[in-house]
Parts: C-alpha cells; structure tokens; sequence
C-alpha cells in the first residue's frame, strides 16, 4: 500500500465516523477509531508499518494517555514488543533504562503532548527514537517544536490530506477546505 493512498484511507476513514468535525473549529477524536474494527485494523496496521519502517531498532513501545495507549497495546502485540504507557508525567509498565522506544499517540496538535510525554520517558532513562500518530495537524509551532526537541514524528495521515477529501465528500465546502489549511496554527491549540 502507498504512503498517500494510506493517508487518503485514514483520513476517509476518520470524516466517515464523524471522528473529525471541522466547524466552528478543527476536533480530532482519533479514539473513535477504535469503535470501528476495520479502520482500528487499518490505524493498527499503518502505525505498525510507520515504526518498522522509521524506527527498526524499537525496543518498546509506549502509549500516550488515551487511544495512544490501546493503539500501543494492539501494535506491541503485532510486533511482539514490549509496551507501556505515559500519563501525568508518570511512566505505566516497566522502562529498563536505556531501551530504545517509540511513543504511539492518537493526535498532534501542537506538539506540547508528545513533547512532555518524550520529557517524561527521557526523564525515565529512555532512548526515545521518535513518536507516531494516527493524526497531525502539521501546524508551524508543533513542526518548530518537535525539531527543537529532536523529536522525531510521523503520522499516518494530516490536514493536509483530510481537507481536500472533506470537500470533495462535501463535509466542507472547497473554500472552507483552504481556509482551514490557511488558518491551521490558529485553530489548532492543545495537545
């Protein structure tokens, strides 16, 4: 399967649940995705695609709060690792220091989450390779942000994939399509 096609499905997938509302402002609720077997097998097979690829020398995983920490226990099973997860600045499972780990997170606004959880794990003694995510919203700051941290981040499918589908599916007109991208780093506040 190619890269942008699986953009396309996760992003289709994610309009097709309602998972993303795009007015009056953007809202990714990436967790709905594991309501539906099909797209959570598509999320956990592209996440699981996205760390063999980037990060071959994973150790472990760790999920974020929320979705990230399902996602993290499907995919630890599919890969055979070991996994965790990171909540409230607290590290959940057992961290050998050292071992090499990927973060699973559900969504990316800003960056600020993925950076305090990768302060969090670091803060544990892990070699953290770099982050994955079913969604970003590729703002300026989150893009800033991550490559100040050296935190490396890759996600199965963005804004810039899903605004165009909206339209064409007619979530949204063309026009608020290139308005949202326009304003991304507005909108996007949080995680």
């Amino acid at each position: 399967m190619e890269a942008m096609e699986l953009k396309e499905i996760i992003a289709k997938d994610l309009l097709d649940i309602g998972a993303v509302s795009l007015r009056p402002e953007i809202r990714c609720d990436a967790g709905l995705t594991l309501t539906d077997v099909d797209i959570r097998d598509d999320v956990a097979i592209g996440l699981s695609a996205l760390i063999r690829s980037y990060y071959p020398g994973a150790e472990a995983l760790m999920g974020a709060a929320g979705a990230g920490e399902a996602y993290a226990a499907v995919i630890a099973h599919m890969l055979r690792l070991p996994m965790g997860y990171v909540r409230s600045g607290a590290i959940g499972g057992k961290l050998l220091p050292g071992r090499k780990v990927v973060l699973v997170e559900d969504l990316v606004r800003t960056g600020g989450r993925v950076l305090g959880d990768v302060e969090t794990l670091r803060a544990h003694g892990a070699d953290v390779l770099g982050a994955v995510s079913i969604f970003s919203f590729e703002t300026q700051k989150g893009l800033a942000q991550l490559a100040a941290a050296n935190v490396e981040h890759h996600s199965l499918t963005d804004l810039d994939t899903l605004a165009p589908l909206a339209a064409a599916a007619g979530h949204i007109t063309p026009e608020d399509a290139s308005e949202l991208l326009r304003s991304r780093d507005g909108s996007a506040r949080g995680q």
